[in-house]
């Protein structure tokens, strides 16, 4: 009898160990990344603004698709670009490197050099260490060629040069030359009987300008857009030839979408990375003629349900393909918000009740918050659940927390591995962040923003945009001050002193292109 209470016993012990080794592994399995290789998407939008989404709180303007993602997965409120204009955010987003380190990391004309070294480590080429494939669809401007670039050869360096196994692009952005899709570098449906010229400084004889010849445009210029015509559309810098491969605008969306969905479905059966690069809402805003007049806001809103429409076409053939359980999907825009951005399509008139910067001070261009602060969206069905977190996180970081994700190299000093955060598992995020504008730099910690004092005008009165420049400093608890209508740097000097002092351990005494006051 006594045998058989011990056997018991002992049985009991065992599967009380057994369980309590069970519980363990699976609360250590729950924080840790899981073990298959997930495909990973990155939709990465151009232009648009914190308030410019659903999710957001935007209640003149639908996005139900891309709502059905944030609120499915994790919605970051504090999630960033690096930059207030797209090239830096690119280079960062592509290299974990914050775009301040690297020489010309600004808005690049079309015509600029590869602006990443081929030697660098990158996101992709991290990847494609690990055994993925890897693409690009959509906007690049991060250069390419190494100068003077011949449009009728094979241009080189380019994506394909710093990891992309594919690349269907636009070389710069839509409102500038060449006006062409690229693809592996070769420029599509380009006549060798009718050869590209480009040029950023003079035009071509014979060619009509937006500046001279008005009567041409179906879309007239505020600022800055008065060069080249190509579909009624004038545009920044000179062309000529290539006529066949010029793009039709309103047609653009349409077109990066087949090739995104095309791109899936022929590396289905193996773990991918794409980089889905929407041009949606950056000028010149050419809906296709379904969505005119669909959000009442004209052209810049009627881009905006465009663009959501095409992710949610873009989720379907995940659907289809079944892959939407094995993908991670990572949705954020460049930069925050603009209205009007050069041309006249009423972005400004038409607005109504709807507020692009949801609520923050300053846009594109800015420091303040508004530039930089963005929609920042994680999804992977069934591994992360919906919540909405607080922390901290910067596209500067999908670098490192991929890396951890699928075993790759942590090699850049600035990218942090916040995978968790990334999951929904916890709400850490990081402790700081250096942001950029326009070649000036500003700080965030914990709940405040310091922003140094820089020379120059206050407000962009082109764009109508406030700068963040200041003879002063700046310094906002943006928990009891989203806004940023409290300047606190009088009245918290210890607390200023502090930050700058962390802010010049990270960026040095150099805060930017304009030199900044001293602290008084």
């Amino acid at each position: 009898m006594k045998q058989l209470i011990k056997l018991a016993l002992g049985l009991f012990l065992l599967v009380g160990i057994v369980s309590c080794t069970s519980q363990n592994q699976k609360i250590e399995s729950s924080s840790a990344a899981p073990d298959a290789k997930p495909n990973i998407v990155v939709i990465y939008l151009d232009d648009l603004g914190y308030g410019d989404v659903g999710a957001y709180g935007a209640t003149e303007i639908a996005t139900p698709n891309i709502d059905q993602l944030a609120n499915g997965g994790v919605r970051f409120t504090q999630g960033y670009a690096t930059s207030a204009t797209c090239t830096p955010s690119r280079y960062a987003l592509l290299t974990g490197q914050y775009p301040w380190r690297k020489e010309g990391a600004q808005i690049l004309p079309g015509s600029a050099p590869l602006l990443i070294d081929t030697a660098q480590e990158t996101l992709p080429k991290m990847l494609k260490k690990q055994g993925y494939h890897t693409g690009i669809v959509g906007k690049w401007h991060l250069g390419l060629g190494s100068g003077n670039v011949d449009w009728n050869q094979h241009i080189s360096p380019g994506p394909n040069e710093v990891g992309f196994d594919y690349a269907y692009i636009m070389a710069a952005t839509q409102d500038r030359v060449p006006t062409v899709y690229i693809e592996n570098g070769k420029v599509e449906n380009l006549d060798p009987n009718d050869p590209i010229q480009i040029s950023y400084q003079e035009n071509f004889e014979g060619e009509p300008t937006g500046k001279d010849n008005p009567e041409l445009l179906n879309m007239t210029w505020h600022h800055g857009h008065n060069n080249s015509i190509v579909n009624g559309i004038p545009r920044i810098g000179y062309m000529t030839g290539g006529e066949s491969a010029k793009w039709k605008d309103e047609e653009m969306a349409d077109n990066f979408l087949a090739h995104a969905q095309h791109y899936v479905q022929q590396h289905k059966e193996e773990s991918f990375f794409l980089y889905y690069a929407l041009q949606q809402p950056h000028v010149p805003r050419t809906p296709h003629p379904r969505f005119v007049g669909k959000s009442g806001m004209g052209p810049r809103g009627d881009v905006i349900v465009e663009a959501d429409w095409m992710v949610g076409q873009f989720i379907e053939t995940l659907k289809k393909e079944g892959l939407l359980e094995n993908t991670l999907i990572i949705l954020s825009s460049d930069n925050g918000p603009v209205l009007n951005d050069g041309y006249n399509d009423q972005s400004d008139e038409l607005l109504g009740a709807h507020d692009p910067r949801g609520g923050l001070r300053g846009g594109k261009y800015s420091l303040f918050e508004a530039g930089t602060r963005v929609p920042f969206i994680t999804y992977w069905k069934g591994k992360i659940q919906p919540r909405v977190s607080d922390a901290l996180v910067c596209q500067l970081d999908v670098y490192s927390s991929l890396a951890q994700l699928v075993g790759g190299d942590l090699s850049t000093a600035d990218s942090q591995d916040l995978l968790p955060a990334f999951l929904g598992q916890v709400q850490k995020g990081r402790d700081n962040l250096v942001l950029e504008a326009t070649s000036r730099t500003a700080f965030r910690q914990g709940d405040w923003a310091m922003i140094p004092p820089y020379q120059g005008k206050p407000v962009n009165t082109q764009v109508n945009i406030e700068l963040g420049n200041d003879t002063a400093f700046q310094l906002y608890n943006l928990k009891e001050d989203l806004g940023q209508q409290t300047n606190l740097a009088q009245q918290k000097p210890e607390k200023l002193q502090q930050m700058l002092a962390d802010f010049e351990t990270i960026r040095g005494k150099g805060y930017g292109s304009t030199t900044p006051l001293e602290l008084k």
